[in-house]
């Protein structure tokens, strides 16, 4: 099966860190995008970066940047079709998202997703962790999604749908179970407080 592209989620407002682009601030010599993208780029076969506003604050990335076409930022959601309609247009038969602001997460992000969605014999997979209350916690900027399904996922936007499961669970998402060690590969730069636990991780 060809390799799905990749989506580097970067459309938040970032208003705990004070606004701006969490994926811009620096993380132990270089930018918390930068990691990002080192993580996901050898696992995709082409990479985009979804983002609003001016793009040329991402120019030394050298990546394409593809902006929500739903209005009123409606969420991760908006930037996953933002996606699925790039790859489409590329060819493409599935993206896998990640968050911007997220330099942990696994380098085997992508296989664990097709096998997760393939042996549920379903299109959609979303990447998870252990959790002993609630058996598993899941990570929904983190998924496969199917090209197939972006008509179905503008249609479910327009009808006012943000959150993220609330349009996965109908389509009888798979979870891919990332098991969490000493640092928890989903953790993500919210505050100035993360930034300096996350330089602490390194």
């Amino acid at each position: 099966m060809r390799a799905p592209f990749g989506v580097i989620l970067a459309g938040g407002a970032a208003r705990r860190m004070g606004g701006g682009d969490k994926g811009l601030l620096a993380l132990g010599g270089e930018s918390i995008l930068a990691r990002v993208i080192g993580r996901l780029e050898p696992q995709v076969e082409r990479l985009a970066l979804n983002a609003n506003g001016d793009p040329v604050r991402f120019s030394t990335f050298g990546l394409p940047v593809i902006s929500d076409s739903v209005d009123g930022l409606a969420g991760p959601l908006a930037g996953v079709l933002a996606g699925l309609d790039w790859a489409a247009a590329e060819g493409a038969e599935a993206i896998v998202t990640a968050a911007a602001d997220t330099p942990f997460f696994p380098c085997d992000l992508v296989p664990k997703l097709s096998y997760a969605a393939e042996k549920a014999s379903v299109s959609i997979a979303l990447a998870a962790t252990p959790d002993k209350a609630r058996g598993s916690i899941r990570h929904p900027t983190f998924g496969l999604w199917p090209v197939s399904l972006r008509s179905d996922l503008r249609a479910a936007l327009l009808a006012g749908t943000r959150k993220v499961v609330a349009w996965t669970d109908r389509h009888g998402a798979a979870t891919a179970i990332f098991e969490a060690g000493e640092i928890d590969p989903f953790f993500n730069v919210n505050t100035p407080a993360d930034l300096a636990e996350a330089e602490a991780m390194l």
